[in-house]
């Protein structure tokens, strides 16, 4: 969801919010003031609701009415009051962009309330942080962790209306992290709670963003469905603005599934309505679906001038979402205007933006936050329980001690008297026995540590030689190929250089020259490239901190990397599809790992996986249907894992060396050979698993891994990997 969205939603939540509700309504508050100026509770009250009642219409003076409260409540000592007042005024400043100053408001009310231990009051400062993290930076990580400490605050203080607003940000933040799964789940609660309190506005709210959802899902008939009961409930509650939203994404959902027209019918009404009411949040997305419905009917020129007024409205905004759209719309319309170069900017813009809203460093820290919460939690509820056992051990045993302490005491007295007279009379034949054993076992200790000294350096000396062959030997091909094109492409320049010298210039003998030169660096690209990925992958392989081993719930990694694999592939071929089928063991448990080695193992096997029925796919046309079916089971002290796939299978003659380092099927530029290899090293050498394959060409290939249930020591990988010779790539 983009920050447009978002700060509608984030409007619709505070101008329906449970005060304003509440409150009666403005005329009757400002009479009742204007009676009774008696500076207590009562009026700091009055002072707050009457601001949160303007706060839609008249910001400057729902912030003086809150400055009132605010000074009114110091005076009085009347710490409640003090809290709401300044969570207002930083609501205001917030509507305002002004996040420096809402910030400031909320970690004063955030001190107050923590001072005076008020969970109910946390819970709202919370919520009020997490919203000015989630809209104008992008800050996402820390806007989920300050929602989840929120939604432990309202939980706490039984507040179900800040706990509904938690929820449905929570659902927020996770939409914009990519984590549609838990997103889903997060506001299906969120729906059903909104729906027992009545509140209609955050029930729109919850529609929408699962209508966007459904949309970036590719879920036509649910994301349609969703839209049409958000806009019915907007224009119910005379939300305007949010409704104009929903005509956005309406035009965006049409020009997904190729409607055209009627996406030019909806981005062209969203647009009449944002410029008439003067929506400032509104009127980029308009822009921007309206430029893409131009694009996709062929009219260039009106695509372009939309984009690039949108992408200006976008900066304007700090809207990353906007940009990276403006950029995707930009770039493919120079692309079909044959004006490359600027195409290329802007594509290169569209991925750093969205490498900057979901780079691989926030998945990882929004999952490790997630897990904390509920493992807190977990461990709270254990805590009580164990100390609830604990408290009953402790009385039985003191009860048994009281019955059996004197038989025990008594009985082991005799057996140690017993035990203490035989083992006298043993000690003395024993002590000449040992002795003589002693000096035996020195004598071979030394003996066979200068043996095992020599056999590892030994092996040690073959597997590097072995690995600096192979190195060499693979490098060596790239830079061969490096090496003759740069001379061919010398040559080139010098004929061509020549050729520009002649009175009668043959252009197209220069043309071809240069098309040339052009094709002979670009052959040199991609063998440097290749010689880059040889070095780096085994760099990587060559660190020595391999991580910390942790609990991991290995069923979530699989689901989570095979999902990634799939959309890396779908990122590069928009139009292929893949069935996924999970069997996972609800009853696997955690396993002592290293995330970042059994995610590598992972993804190299799921990222072969969906490459194999990707090939096949482009091969059979529609008839075939791609599949990949991942399964883990417990059996006895080991876990095993198998991923199986439906592709172009591996030929009978290589199935053996496909674990040899720098051995790989794809084409050149494709892949290094590396990666099944750095995958056996890590499960058999690191972990004393298995890795094995099963194959039919044109048919299936399976791979299955077994890993220990048990923490198990790594073994030492340099000298086992010298013994075996893997490492050198000779098995």
């Amino acid at each position: 969801m983009n920050y447009r969205l978002a700060l509608a939603i984030v409007f619709g939540l505070l101008r329906f919010g449970p005060l304003a509700a509440q409150s009666r309504p403005a005329d009757s508050l400002r009479a009742l003031l204007a009676q009774s100026k008696q500076p207590d509770t009562t009026r700091v009250r009055r002072l707050q609701a009457l601001s949160d009642q303007l706060l839609a219409r008249d910001h400057a003076q729902a912030n003086t009415l809150a400055k009132q409260a605010l000074a009114l409540s110091r005076r009085l000592r009347y710490p409640a009051g003090e809290g709401n007042a300044l969570i207002g005024l930083a609501t205001i400043a917030r509507l305002e962009d002004n996040y420096s100053l809402a910030r400031r408001y909320t970690q004063q009310a955030l001190a107050l309330y923590t001072q005076h231990r008020k969970a109910g009051g946390l819970a709202k400062a919370y919520l009020q942080l997490s919203l000015i993290d989630e809209v104008p930076g992008a800050n996402l990580v820390t806007a989920l962790r300050e929602a989840l400490q929120g939604l432990k605050y309202a939980e706490q203080a039984h507040r179900p209306t800040t706990k509904l607003y938690l929820q449905y940000t929570l659902g927020d933040i996770y939409v914009q992290l990519g984590d549609y799964t838990t997103a889903l789940e997060t506001l299906q609660v969120t729906l059903r709670n909104a729906r027992q309190q009545g509140n209609e506005p955050v029930v729109a709210a919850t529609f929408n963003l699962l209508g966007n959802i459904h949309k970036t899902l590719r879920h036509w008939p649910e994301a349609l469905a969703c839209f049409r009961r958000s806009t019915r409930l907007y224009r119910k509650l005379g939300d305007l603005q949010s409704a104009t939203t929903d005509e956005i994404n309406l035009a965006e959902l049409y020009a997904l599934q190729g409607a055209n027209e009627l996406a030019l019918r909806y981005s062209r009404a969203a647009r009449r309505e944002a410029l008439a009411h003067a929506d400032t949040h509104n009127l980029p997305g308009a822009e921007l679906a309206l430029a893409r419905a131009q694009l996709n009917l062929g009219r260039l020129d009106s695509a372009l001038v939309l984009a690039q007024h949108g992408f200006a409205l976008s900066q304007q905004a700090r809207d990353n979402m906007g940009l990276a759209n403006a950029s995707d719309i930009l770039a493919r319309t120079y692309a079909r205007r044959g004006d490359f170069a600027p195409a290329y900017h802007y594509q290169s813009l569209w991925v750093s933006y969205q490498d900057s809203l979901a780079g691989v460093e926030t998945q990882r820290k929004t999952s490790a936050l997630r897990y904390g919460y509920e493992l807190n939690k977990k461990q709270d509820q254990i805590a009580l329980l164990t100390q609830a056992r604990q408290l009953q051990r402790q009385q039985l045993w003191g009860l048994l001690a009281g019955l059996l302490g004197t038989v025990l005491i008594m009985g082991l007295l005799g057996r140690n008297i017993y035990l203490k007279q035989r083992a006298n009379r043993a000690l003395g034949e024993k002590n000449a026995y040992i002795a003589q054993q002693r000096d035996d076992l020195d004598r071979t200790l030394v003996e066979l540590q200068a043996t095992q000294s020599q056999l590892v350096q030994s092996e040690k000396m073959v597997a590097l030689a072995a690995l600096t062959a192979g190195v060499a030997h693979e490098i060596q091909n790239p830079l061969n190929f490096v090496n003759n094109f740069s001379e061919m492409g010398l040559e080139l320049a010098i004929e061509l250089e020549a050729e520009t010298q002649k009175p009668t210039r043959d252009r197209a003998l220069e043309n071809g020259l240069l098309d040339d030169i052009k094709q002979n660096l670009l052959i040199i690209n991609q063998h440097g490239t290749r010689a880059g990925d040889i070095v780096r992958g085994m760099l990587e392989h060559a660190r020595t901190d391999r991580g910390q081993r942790q609990p991991l719930d290995l069923n979530k990694a699989a689901e989570e990397y095979l999902r990634l694999a799939y959309h890396n592939q779908q990122s590069k071929n928009q139009d292929f599809t893949l069935v996924r089928t999970l069997h996972l063991d609800p009853q696997l448990g955690l396993l002592q790992l290293v995330p970042q080695e059994i995610g590598r193992v992972l993804l190299n096997l799921f990222a072969n996986a969906v490459y194999a029925v990707r090939q096949k796919a482009v091969r059979l046309g529609p008839a075939y249907v791609p599949e990949v079916r991942v399964s883990t089971a417990r059996q006895g002290e080991r876990v095993v894992l198998r991923v199986h796939d439906n592709g172009t299978g591996i030929p009978a003659s290589i199935v053996k060396k496909i674990f040899d380092p720098f051995f790989t099927t794809k084409p050149p530029g494709e892949g290094t050979g590396l990666g099944l290899w750095f995958s056996y090293d890590i499960i058999t050498k690191s972990y004393g698993g298995t890795m094995t394959v099963a194959t039919q060409e044109g048919e299936y290939t399976e791979f299955t891994l077994t890993l220990p249930a048990a923490p198990t020591p790594p073994q030492n990988v340099e000298a086992s990997a010298a013994a075996d010779g893997r490492l050198a790539g000779v098995s």
